[in-house]
Formats: structure tokens, C-alpha cells, sequence
């Protein structure tokens, strides 16, 4: 069951305590090289975790969800070759990846260093002969003055003049709400084709969500997918 622990805040789920942990758990129980493959791979698995969590309406998911748009966009590269990302988006899938492979690497030293703590000490630390002290008080110091002091070194203190912007995440459509207007449109408008949603749906993330809605209805039968060409407009009916 997933927990939040109330000490730190951290994100537990099932045993993970952020975003990168569960997205490198999923890469290696298949066997994979940290990749855009790999990556693309183990999106819709990550995708479930992530619906798991809002769905019990855990706090503090903000972070899944903003690494589960990344790998959205990802995945739809790997399946349209031909669509084109901004430079921003370009560097949000590079950094995915090298954020990933530091993790890995951080939490592989700290397993090692996990093993070692609480061993015995092979060698003890050298002498070392007393120092004098740099600092002596005088009979006028006690802790009333310094006190006083560091109060006044805190109330001197420069004013951060502008206030930190705050960080807002915008929410996205999720696949179950575009597969469900997708139905109702095709219900309405019997036959249209997915450059429509784009023209529509200017914002990228919104448009994979609809490229992968209407993949999951033809799979399930409930649409009838056409394209005359490899890079041709898909048509829905």
C-alpha cells in the first residue's frame, strides 16, 4: 500500500521514494540500457503506477506526473518519427535520461556505502595533538550578548527584494477523458481525421494524449483507423 511518510514528505510507493526511482525499477526489471527504447518501453506501465496514485488521491504527485508528460513525449516520438519538438521539449527528453543515469549511479554508491556502515574501523585516525582555542570570551560575553548580537545580524540581513516565482503545474488531460470525448465526437461527427485534434489542440502533450487515445480505441475495436501513407493524415471513423 502506498505511504507518505509525515517526517519528510518523501513519496513512498511500494517501496519508491520519488519519480526517477520508479521509472529506473521498471527499465531494469526488463533487462534494458537506460535509452529513449527503453524508455518508450516501460511508459505505459509507469503511466498505470502514476493512475494507481491519483486514484487514491495521494499528495505531492506533482513530480510523477510531470516525469509521466516527459515519457509521454518520448513515446510518441518513437511511434511518429516525423514529429517535430521544440528545442525545449528536445531538452527535457536529453536531461530525463542524464538525470537517470546520475541517479543510478548515486544510488549504486550509496548501497555500497550502506554495507560498510556500522563495520568495524581498520585503522584508526592519527593523534592528534590539542589545538588552542581562537576564540576566548572576555567577562563582558554571555549568552544574553550573543544573542543580542546574532539578532541583530539577522535583522540586518539584506531583504530579498522581488519574491520567488511560483511554480505551477498545469494539469493535462488524462488518456480516459480523450478517449471518452474522442467517442462522443465520433458519435456526433461520424468520420475525422487526427490533424483536426492538432489544429485544435495546439499544446503538444495534449495532442500525444490524443494520438495514444486513438490507438487504445482501435485496439479495442471501438474505431475504424485509415491512413493512405506512412506520414499521411489518420483518419477516424
Amino acid at each position: 500500500m502506498d505511504t507518505v511518510s509525515a517526517s519528510d514528505f518523501a513519496i513512498k510507493t511500494e517501496g519508491f521514494e520519488g519519480p526517477l526511482e520508479l521509472l529506473i525499477e521498471l527499465v531494469e526489471k526488463r533487462k534494458l540500457l537506460i535509452n529513449n527504447i527503453s524508455l518508450a518501453a516501460v511508459t505505459d506501465e509507469y503511466m498505470s503506477r502514476v493512475q494507481a496514485m491519483q486514484e487514491q488521491s495521494l499528495p505531492h504527485t506533482a513530480q510523477f506526473v510531470a516525469l509521466a508528460a516527459t515519457l509521454l513525449l518520448i513515446k510518441s516520438k518513437s511511434l511518429l518519427p516525423a514529429l517535430d519538438l521544440s528545442s525545449e521539449e528536445e531538452a527535457t527528453i536529453e536531461d530525463l535520461g542524464e538525470r537517470l543515469k546520475l541517479y543510478q549511479i548515486y544510488r549504486d554508491i550509496g548501497l555500497q556505502i550502506q554495507k560498510q556502515f556500522g563495520q568495524s574501523v581498520l585503522y584508526a585516525a592519527e593523534y592528534q595533538p590539542p589545538r588552542e582555542p581562537l576564540f576566548v570570551t572576555d567577562e563582558f560575553c554571555s549568552t544574553t550578548t550573543l544573542h543580542e548580537a546574532m539578532r541583530s545580524v539577522i535583522t540586518n540581513l539584506p531583504q530579498e527584494k522581488e519574491p520567488k516565482q511560483k511554480v505551477t503545474v498545469k494539469p493535462t488531460i488524462s488518456l480516459e477523458e480523450m478517449m471518452d470525448s474522442l467517442q462522443k465526437r465520433i458519435q456526433r461527427q461520424f468520420r475525422f481525421s487526427f490533424f483536426d485534434i492538432k489544429n485544435e489542440e495546439p499544446e503538444h502533450k495534449t495532442v500525444i494524449v490524443g494520438f495514444l487515445a486513438i490507438l487504445e480505441l482501435f485496439k479495442q475495436g471501438d474505431i475504424l483507423v485509415t491512413q493512405e501513407g506512412r506520414y499521411a493524415n489518420i483518419h477516424v471513423e
